[in-house]
């Protein structure tokens, strides 16, 4: 039966009918993220667009006589070319045995058909808001990777051949992994037990010379005789523990600074509880790095440091230094030049992340954060698994339970599951404010630690690092802080290959693995005439980026000491914070 139509009020705005209004709190209540109601929906849109409908089903009729065609060639012994080519990064197919049979190559066909048809009907809904589309696309892509015949045994050649080829030990050791998980309570990607931070894990020498109810400020034993007199001041991300920026001795960048000459500060950021719930991003600004800038200021007796932030952290950063050059006289600012790592400042594109962010997720998010005091760090990082669910999930469920294999004992994955909480009031400004209403590029529409936000008033030199492969913070949305600083600002950007994590932890290597774009962009260049107009180089950025640094961050002066009378050492790197649970 057809719903009420909406009536006009007086006061000339739309007056929804009852079934209309009923319909937000409803899925408010069953299906606040939209796995279930947004690719119903797209269904609806098509079936009100019967032009459009038909031009799909031809689409769907041409790929199916595709298919066809294929399975009559692979029955008459014929190897064609695959209808629909799994992605080079889809290593569900790798095996050649997918091939081999033809049975087995006719059901992953069969599967990269409907997959490709159904995410294209989400993804091109009509009638639906770009947003939506985005949510129908991704609840149904991540349906589709959970049924992918991979995932099941009997329809998983590799398995199958596993388990002839170990009279059945792979079934078993998959059952013991399968036994191990569920008493964990999650599918772990690393033992829990395979690295420990301080042992394996955060290991450059250094002193915590600071600490408060937010973080532990560490500044790390000088590797050289003499340093920089200007030290660096890194702002973490506090989304996870700061090690990741000190892996070991091979994938340190803080090492790596040390064995150049600089004098390094970390931020280890407190893991907070219900007590801390009240935490706002104003009390991040101020005790947190307003703080830590202090300090270091104190700790070196030098008037400026360089700022270094990364993510979520970087954020932080982008916001300080806007604060800085409102609350303080230009000759009185205490950062001298400063360092973006994968930051977003413009969050009008944050990329896949924004699957999760409208009112309806924000609102239960609200709810749940209100009941517990934080948001647990396992539901926000199942979150990001979900963005990557055939690499971060059903890799290990069929490596671990169908395979039968131990897990790779890999110091990413195990920082990955070494989880932080996000204190409700910071989470809820920070979603709210900074992804769902942009406020942050929006001059003085944010109020911070009693000071308007503008980022037009940062005139410091800016050193923007992104990543060419990053889904969390996509790097032409990190570039848009070449728009949002002062003309007067210079910029300098680089894109490195790679992503998120191992754009930035990203050594010197011989050969080299990777390689990165750089250049000065003008302020109404966008990222793509950027990109055609800058140089790539094979290598690493950091090699780049400590030139930069070392040009800008003063004479070679004694090295400070890890620790000091005025700020005696409060127990060595990498300190306790970063060991809550």
């Amino acid at each position: 039966m057809p719903s009420a139509p909406a009536s006009r009020r007086q006061d000339g705005e739309t007056e929804l009918s009852p079934p209309e209004q009923a319909w937000p709190a409803l899925r408010q209540a069953v299906d606040p993220f939209g796995m279930l109601s947004t690719p119903w929906r797209a269904q609806l849109a098509w079936w009100t667009h019967p032009q459009d409908l038909l031009q799909q089903a031809n689409e769907s009729w041409r790929e199916a006589l595709a298919l066809y065609e294929h399975g009559v060639q692979r029955l008459l012994g014929v190897q064609p070319d695959d209808p629909v080519a799994p992605k080079t990064e889809d290593e569900r197919f790798a095996d050649p045995i997918w091939l081999e049979s033809a049975g087995f190559d006719l059901l992953k066909e069969g599967f990269l058909s409907l997959d490709h048809r159904l995410r294209t009907l989400n993804y091109q809904a009509p009638g639906l808001s770009p947003h939506e589309q985005q949510q129908a696309h991704f609840w149904v892509h991540n349906w589709l990777n959970a049924i992918a015949p991979s995932n099941f045994f009997w329809t998983n050649p590799s398995a199958i051949q596993r388990a002839l080829e170990t009279s059945g030990q792979s079934l078993q050791a998959g059952w013991a992994n399968w036994l191990r998980d569920l008493k964990a309570g999650k599918l772990l990607m690393v033992e829990p037990d395979a690295f420990q931070v301080g042992r394996d894990l955060g290991t450059t020498p250094g002193q915590v010379i600071w600490r408060n109810r937010l973080l532990e400020l560490i500044h790390y034993a000088p590797a050289t005789e003499q340093v920089r007199a200007l030290p660096l001041v890194i702002c973490t991300p506090w989304i996870n523990k700061f090690y990741i920026l000190d892996l070991n001795e091979h994938k340190s960048l803080v090492r790596h600074l040390t064995e150049q000459g600089f004098s390094v500060f970390i931020t280890s950021w407190k893991n907070p509880g219900a007590e801390l719930q009240d935490l706002g991003f104003d009390d991040y600004l101020q005790e947190g790095l307003g703080e830590a800038v202090r300090v270091v200021r104190e700790f070196c007796g030098v008037p400026q440091v360089h700022l270094v932030g990364y993510c979520i952290g970087g954020t932080l950063a982008a916001t300080y230094m806007a604060w800085a050059n409102r609350h303080y006289p230009a000759e009185q600012m205490p950062v001298a030049h400063w360092t973006l790592l994968t930051t977003l400042t413009d969050f009008a594109e944050p990329g896949e992340i924004g699957v999760f962010i409208d009112e309806d997720s924000l609102r239960t998010l609200d709810q749940l954060m209100a009941r517990q005091g934080y948001l647990d760090g396992e539901a926000m990082a199942l979150s990001f698994r979900l963005l990557r669910s055939n690499s971060l999930i059903w890799h290990y469920w069929v490596h671990s339970y169908l395979l039968g294999e131990p897990l790779p004992a890999f110091n990413v994955l195990f920082w990955n599951m070494d989880t932080t909480r996000m204190p409700r009031a910071m989470h809820a400004f920070y979603l709210r404010e900074m992804y769902l209403k942009n406020r942050l590029v929006q001059p003085d529409a944010l109020t911070l630690a009693g000071e308007t936000i503008d980022l037009d008033r940062i005139t410091q030199p800016l050193y923007a690092v992104s990543a060419q492969d990053d889904h969390i913070a996509p790097w032409q949305s990190c570039y848009k802080i070449r728009e949002s600083v002062n003309l007067a600002a210079p910029v300098r950007f680089v894109l490195s290959t790679s992503g998120h994590i191992m754009g930035i932890v990203n050594p010197p290597v011989s050969p080299p693995k990777r390689a990165y774009w750089v250049g000065e962009p003008r302020r109404n260049d966008s990222s793509e005439q950027w990109l055609a107009q800058s140089p790539k180089q094979d290598g690493s950025w950091w090699q780049d980026w400590t030139a930069w640094l070392h040009a800008r961050t003063g004479e070679w002066v004694p090295a400070y000491p890890a620790a000091s009378a005025q700020f005696p050492a409060l127990g060595p790197a990498p300190g306790q914070y970063v060991l809550e649970k």
